[in-house]
């Protein structure tokens, strides 16, 4: 199954495409055979997956027993423990369209919020003509 391609654009009022409201079931099905268009905004969804995957509380977890780990001597593990920290925030950071999509096209409660805030909007496709 080839996933559809994210678009990075800011969602326009103007839009003819844009569609009111689609149903969970209706988008999950649709948008496999590219029935919809998907617009995420990045500046939205960074903030939104942070706090949904708690991603700063583990990153700050991880930095923390790194930082223990190397003034107990063991400089290598504290080193890698705090890399690791610092590259999977970062890396959730990057990836949150992909993952706000991930998410919604899997959960119907998140597809609820992330279409009602903003975060994410649902286009028809238009046929190529």
């Amino acid at each position: 199954m080839a996933w559809p391609r994210l678009t990075r654009v800011s969602p326009s009022a103007d839009d003819s495409s844009f569609v009111p409201y689609v149903a969970h079931a209706e988008f999950r099905a649709g948008l496999p055979h590219g029935r919809y268009r998907v617009v995420v905004d990045p500046a939205r969804a960074r903030p939104y997956i942070l706090h949904r995957t708690k991603a700063t509380l583990v990153a700050i977890a991880l930095i923390g027993c790194g930082a223990a780990a190397a003034l107990a001597g063991q400089g290598w593990v504290g080193g890698s423990l705090v890399a690791v920290g610092i590259v999977a925030s970062r890396v959730v950071r990057h990836q949150a369209p992909r993952i706000v999509l991930h998410l919604a096209l899997h959960d119907a409660t998140v597809y609820e919020e992330v279409t009602t805030s903003g975060v994410m909007e649902v286009r028809a496709h238009e046929a190529p003509t």
